[in-house]
């Protein structure tokens, strides 16, 4: 189980997690330089705006690796199926040879 201080917009607060302690870091280390990036870019000096504008670019970018995986499940699905039909049709030509 890990512990997290996290400190960031103005907040300060512990957490403890399934997850250790390094990966922890990691994803508040990565959400840090977004908010920071918001906070640079964005015009917004608001904790809280500042907090849902990085929640949702979070989002955005979750959804969009999720649609490319999903796309490439199916690409594979796609692939299986012709697969199974060149081989389908490999065995009737070998059975009429």
């Amino acid at each position: 189980m890990g512990k997290l201080q996290i400190d960031v917009l103005g907040s300060s607060f512990a957490i403890e997690a399934k997850e250790d302690d390094s990966y922890l870091k990691r994803l508040l280390s990565y959400y840090a330089e977004m908010t920071g990036q918001i906070e640079k870019h964005g015009n917004l000096k608001n904790p809280l705006q500042i907090s849902i504008l990085s929640g949702i670019m979070l989002c955005d970018e979750l959804y969009r690796e999720k649609s490319k995986n999903a796309q490439l499940l199916t690409e594979s699905e796609k692939n299986n199926d012709i697969e199974k039909r060149a081989e389908k049709m490999i065995k009737m030509i070998d059975k009429v040879l």
